[in-house]
């Protein structure tokens, strides 16, 4: 394998993040009469997997040995199968399949460097260092035909990052810079988290392909992937989630506050489904999870309270509107005197 080029001294990358995380860190609540308590902010801080993710990682590993086991007992027993051919064919499957994928970008991509693509290529340098990565991964550009996407894989010791063209007019300064980042910064968490690994996919390929199961493994991976977007480019998540659900040129269209909210709002059981069944979060969830740093992103039930951020991830609760008969006559709900009659 080709070796990678260590993390070189870039001006800003290699120093301490403390500053950082101190920006993150969360204000103290409010005391006194009338004061509210909310579970401190721990995913504004340093980037930490989803909760599901681990566990849902140990069933599929178990499911796939589990599945592997009994066709190597069924041959054993003479009922020999294609199913033992593929068993035995997975492990040159997936090398091929991650050894041509890597070789599309590096063929057809433009590669990100300090001279094409410098601002991209600083954003992948400084979340390298940021995260703790031993190599700076490759990344690359490719032609994205108005398709909005990006993603994080690897073969052999190679890491790399992959975005579509199209990203980049979202990252111009009349735009949103900003969400560029928080994608990229998400991409890079995917390899920082170990989600690109060989081993990993060879051991989930038959737990990935069941339905639920799968599924709910890939929206874990997801959400940890955004907790490191959100660590990379806090300010960038309205921008981030405009364009995944308004495209390119639209993104500042969407009020970001309005969109989270429908995440409690929207009921019933195909919103429901359509989610169980998703490799990631529906985008409604997914904002409302990137707005409320206090918890984890809702897996199987939507959000039932709104927040409104408030700094670095810490949230205040919206209260619910006033009962009409608590409201005095000749006065607004929040307890403001109406204006005079002109």
């Amino acid at each position: 394998m080709d070796a990678q080029s260590p993390i070189p001294n870039v001006p800003g990358v290699s120093e301490s993040h403390a500053d950082a995380d101190r920006d993150r860190t969360p204000a103290p609540q409010e005391t006194g009469p009338g004061a509210y308590w909310l579970p401190p902010a721990q995913y504004a801080l340093r980037p930490r997997l989803h909760p599901w993710e681990i566990p849902m990682l140990v069933l599929i590993v178990a499911i796939t040995l589990i599945g592997y086991l009994v066709i190597v007992w069924l041959v054993v027993l003479g009922q020999f199968s294609e199913y033992f051919l593929a068993l035995l064919a997975a492990p040159l499957v997936l090398l091929l399949i991650r050894g041509l994928t890597y070789a599309q970008p590096r063929v057809n991509g433009v590669q990100m460097t300090p001279t094409q693509f410098p601002e991209g290529y600083r954003i992948v340098v400084e979340a390298a260092a940021r995260y703790g990565l031993e190599y700076v991964p490759d990344a690359y550009v490719v032609l994205g035909n108005g398709m909005i996407n990006a993603f994080a894989s690897g073969h052999g010791f190679r890491r790399y990052v992959v975005v579509y063209s199209d990203l980049f007019e979202v990252g111009g300064r009349a735009r949103d810079p900003e969400a560029l980042e928080f994608i990229i910064g998400h991409e890079v968490g995917h390899i920082a988290a170990g989600h690109t690994s060989y081993w990993r996919q060879l051991a989930t390929v038959v737990g990935m392909n069941i339905p639920l199961i799968g599924a709910a493994l890939s929206r874990a991976q997801e959400y940890t992937a955004d907790n490191y977007g959100y660590y990379t480019k806090p300010r960038g998540v309205p921008g981030a989630m405009g364009v995944l659900s308004a495209g390119k040129y639209m993104l500042s269209a969407v009020d970001f506050d309005q969109f989270a909210d429908r995440a409690t709002h929207e009921r019933g059981f195909f919103t429901w489904a359509v989610n169980a069944l998703a490799s990631h979060p529906v985008l409604t969830w997914r904002a409302a999870a990137l707005r409320d740093r206090t918890r984890a992103g809702a897996m199987l039930f939507r959000p039932k309270a709104i927040v409104r951020g408030v700094g670095s991830g810490n949230v205040v609760p919206v209260p619910p509107p006033p009962h009409p008969a608590a409201v005095t006559p000749g006065t607004l709900p929040n307890g403001l005197e109406m204006p005079p009659k002109l």
